[in-house]
C-alpha cells in the first residue's frame, strides 16, 4: 500500500492522477496547506522541503518514501511498468517534456499566480514578467502539440500527467484565458483530451470530495 500525502492544487493532482491511472492501492492524505500542515515534525520527516506532495511506498517489506512531483511520477512509472517508455527516443522525449513542467510550466506559472493574485504589493514589472514568460512556455507547449497528440509523442506519459494541471487552469478563465491562451488552439485540444481521460477525472473528483469532507 501506497500513502500518498498531498492537497488540492496542481502539483498535488499530479500523484493523484497517476496512482489511479496505473490502478494501484493507495492511502490518500490530505496535507491543508493553508494551515502550514506541511511544515509538522511529522511531515518534515517525510519531506524535509516541507511541500506537497510526497509518498511512501511500503509494499515489497521496506518504506520508501520520495518526494518532489517529478522524482515520484518517475518512480510510480518505473514500479508499475507504466507511462514511461524504457528506452530510446520515446524515452528521452518523456523526461525532457515531464522536466519542461518541472523547471518551466510549474515555476513561472507559480509565480505569476503568486504575483498576480496573492502578493500584498502588486508590482507591474513582477506580474509582466512572469505572465510573459507563463506564455511563452505555453506557447512551446502548443507548438509541439500541432504535430503530436501527446507531449512525447503519440503516446500518453507522465510528461502529460506532469504539464496538465497547471496548464489546465493556466487556460481557464482563471488563469491566462484572456491574455492569449485562448488562441492555443493544440494546446486547448490537448487539455480536453487528456482531461476526458476516466483517471483524470476520477483523480480530481476524489481530491475535491475528500476536500469537502473534512469541512
Amino acid at each position: 500500500m501506497i500513502d500518498l500525502y498531498t492537497w488540492t492544487t496542481p502539483n498535488g493532482e499530479k500523484p493523484v492522477t497517476m496512482l489511479e491511472e496505473c490502478g494501484l492501492d493507495y492511502r490518500l492524505h490530505l496535507v491543508d496547506i493553508s494551515s502550514g500542515a506541511q511544515k509538522a515534525p511529522d511531515f518534515l520527516a517525510i519531506n524535509p522541503n516541507g511541500k506537497i506532495p510526497a509518498i511512501v511506498d511500503n509494499d515489497g517489506g521496506q518504506s520508501i518514501r520520495v518526494f518532489e512531483s517529478g522524482a515520484i511520477l518517475i518512480y510510480l512509472a518505473e514500479k508499475t511498468g507504466q507511462f514511461l517508455p524504457t528506452s530510446g527516443q520515446a524515452r528521452a522525449e518523456t523526461l525532457a517534456w515531464t522536466f519542461f513542467q518541472v523547471g518551466g510550466v510549474g515555476p513561472m506559472l507559480g509565480q505569476w499566480n503568486h504575483f498576480a493574485k496573492f502578493a500584498k504589493e502588486k508590482i507591474p514589472y513582477a506580474i509582466d514578467r512572469y505572465r510573459d514568460e507563463s506564455l511563452r512556455i505555453l506557447r512551446v507547449l502548443d507548438e509541439r502539440l500541432k504535430s503530436n497528440d501527446y507531449l512525447a509523442g503519440d503516446t500518453y506519459t507522465i510528461a502529460d500527467i506532469i504539464n496538465f494541471g497547471w496548464v489546465r487552469i493556466a487556460v481557464s478563465g482563471k488563469g491566462l484565458k484572456d491574455d492569449g491562451a485562448n488562441e492555443l488552439e493544440s494546446l486547448l485540444a490537448w487539455v480536453e483530451r487528456v482531461g476526458s481521460r476516466p483517471a483524470v477525472q476520477h483523480s480530481l473528483h476524489k481530491l475535491e470530495t475528500a476536500k469537502n469532507e473534512r469541512g
